[in-house]
């Protein structure tokens, strides 16, 4: 009687501690994630009409307070960004090879930032540019930026996979440049459908599209509705002077959760009180799981 109470005791024992093993494993790991989206209006100083030499310093300082930002208009003051960036930290531009050369021309001023720790993330980046842009010497001189997106890939040790687009749309008001954006949404998208099927996803940047316009808002909220996006946050908040062209949105997928956390403007950038851009700096903060 004793030996059989001894070895239930035992079969017991193991059968509980085997289920809090099980049960820990299955805790999942809760991560925080900041990110930055910020158009940089890193024209020539001949062309942005300000003073580059004393934006981008600060500009460059601020990236060092998110894990990861994505910047737009980074063209001609790059080397500035980079003197006040940390050594350790990841710094990937969007560009290809295939952009035709010629004096005016620039690259896609699309830049990823990332201060996640190695090897606990693994991150990877390509770019991918698009077919068709709207005017060189009329409607916003798209065409001498090489416009497309960053397709980025980022990975825990833990198994959290995310994909980021940084990208930067085709400017303008007319059907032209419309149609131009309409069609870099779409490829957008069938990118999307093709490599991130049931993935934790974030877009963000300029895209150009205002908010308080029927015609664009309507490009939107079908792009949205087509990937399944969570809107974060979008420039031009109530309280600030910002035309809403900025946004931020993201959505879970089968194997990862993402949520909001908080987000908003950064409001006090500013030289003189002048702005350093003239778009407003975006932040989220996310959790992870």
């Amino acid at each position: 009687m004793k030996k059989l109470i001894l070895i239930t005791t035992l079969y017991l024992f193991c059968n509980v501690s085997w289920a809090a093993v099980l049960s820990e494993d299955r805790i999942p790991v809760v991560v925080e994630m900041s990110l930055l989206v910020y158009n940089t209006h890193g024209l020539p100083a001949v062309f942005a009409r300000d003073n580059p030499k004393e934006r981008f310093p600060k500009i460059g300082s601020l990236t060092q307070k998110f894990d990861l930002s994505l910047l737009q208009e980074d063209f001609a003051h790059h080397d500035l960004l980079l003197q006040h960036v940390n050594s350790y930290t990841n710094i990937v531009r969007g560009v290809t090879e295939d952009f035709p050369k010629c004096w005016v021309c620039s690259g896609s001023g699309l830049t990823l930032i990332s201060k996640l720790k190695k090897p606990y993330w693994k991150v990877s980046s390509s770019f991918i540019p698009f077919k068709k842009c709207s005017g060189w010497l009329t409607r916003s001189n798209d065409c001498f930026a090489q416009k497309g997106f960053q397709l980025i890939f980022q990975e825990s040790n833990d198994g959290h996979r995310i994909y980021i687009v940084n990208t930067h749309l085709d400017a303008g008001g007319s059907k032209a440049d419309r149609e131009v954006r309409e069609s870099q949404l779409n490829k957008i998208a069938l990118t999307l459908e093709a490599e991130a099927v049931g993935e934790a996803l974030f877009v963000a940047g300029d895209l150009n599209l205002d908010w308080d316009s029927p015609a664009d808002n309507l490009l939107l909220q079908k792009f949205v509705n087509r990937l399944n996006l969570v809107l974060a946050q979008k420039g031009g908040n109530p309280s600030s002077v910002w035309k809403t062209l900025d946004y931020i949105y993201y959505r879970s997928g089968t194997s990862t959760s993402v949520s909001a956390i908080s987000s908003g403007e950064i409001d006090t950038l500013t030289i003189g009180n002048e702005p350093l851009s003239d778009h407003p700096a975006l932040f989220g903060n996310f959790r992870i799981q």
